[in-house]
């Protein structure tokens, strides 16, 4: 029997797996991410990884897969447009490979899961998968008859730093780490949803915790999550309009509002293009992924 080993690096937490030939997960287990520390992250993959390897009969395991919510520079080991910003300028791939003693492979966190998910997830059997990844931060990944697709400067499916689109005016002016302002990752991440209940109401609330209050008849969790919803239809108009996926498959903390699923490609078709007399349904479908937390860290693994 023949094994991979992959890494997730997330913004708050990092996992460790190991698959099979088949891709199912023989060994698993997550750490909290020291995000404001770089030094501490390479620690944490290590003994990750070292914790991985002492834990069954896996062979050498020479090669690793790693997960980032960033991409690499086209000299292919320094990290570029990383959520997590420490990692940003730093040699992720050498310093890993140094530390561990073992051929690295990077890859995008999305691209990672979209992966997963087209070779034996929700994207199964679709001829093209948009994935999207809404936790921390928000980006996307794109997968063709089954394989992901990297791009030529590795952004491919980066949806998350365009300006959000439709806002109206005046704009939000709200400033990205990337340099910009009013991307969609401002609006569309946990973090933008708790602040927009914030500013609704005073009060501070995780993602979750809005859930359950709408749920409980909170008028203005309702809003805020209403809103997000309208707010993703917008967001995925401009991802149909370009690329036309049949499916796009949300993960993330933010793909366990089950809402989004019905709401979202009810309202999306007033934003798609779509000018006709009689405009035909959209038939791009939205689902939830299949592999939850496990689909990137799954998807890092099959990089090598």
């Amino acid at each position: 029997m023949s094994y991979k080993i992959g890494i997730d690096l997330g913004g708050t937490k990092t996992s460790v797996a190991v698959i099979d030939a088949s891709g199912q997960i023989v060994f698993s287990q997550r750490a909290s991410t020291p995000s404001h520390n770089y030094a501490e992250i390479l620690r944490t993959i290590g003994s990750l990884v070292e914790t991985a390897m002492a834990a069954g009969d896996f062979g050498r395991l020479d090669k690793i897969g790693v997960g980032i919510p960033g991409a690499l520079e086209s000299d292919g080991t320094t990290v570029k447009n990383a959520n997590t910003q420490i990692l940003i300028g730093k040699s992720l791939k050498t310093d890993l490979e140094d530390q561990l003693g073992k051929q690295v492979h990077i890859a995008n966190d999305a691209t990672c899961f979209v992966a997963s998910e087209a070779a034996d997830g929700a994207g199964k059997g679709f001829a093209s998968v948009f994935g999207v990844i809404m936790g921390t931060g928000v980006g996307g990944g794109i997968a063709v008859n089954g394989s992901p697709i990297m791009g030529e400067n590795r952004i491919a499916g980066e949806w998350g730093h365009n300006p959000f689109p439709f806002y109206g005016a005046p704009p939000l002016e709200r400033d990205c780490y990337c340099g910009k302002k009013d991307c969609i990752e401002l609006v569309l991440s946990g973090p933008a949803i708790s602040r927009d209940y914030l500013e609704l109401t005073g009060k501070s609330l995780t993602v979750d915790a809005i859930v359950t209050q709408a749920e409980a008849g909170d008028l203005a969790a309702e809003r805020v999550l209403s809103q997000l919803s309208t707010n993703l239809a917008k967001g995925l108009s401009t991802v149909i309009n370009l690329l036309d996926p049949a499916v796009i498959v949300l993960g993330g903390g933010l793909s366990n509002i089950d809402r989004l699923y019905a709401e979202v490609p009810d309202r999306w078709g007033q934003y798609v293009f779509n000018a006709s007399a009689k405009p035909a349904a959209i038939t791009t479908k939205l689902v939830r992924n299949r592999w939850g937390d496990d689909s990137g860290v799954r998807g890092a693994a099959w990089l090598t």
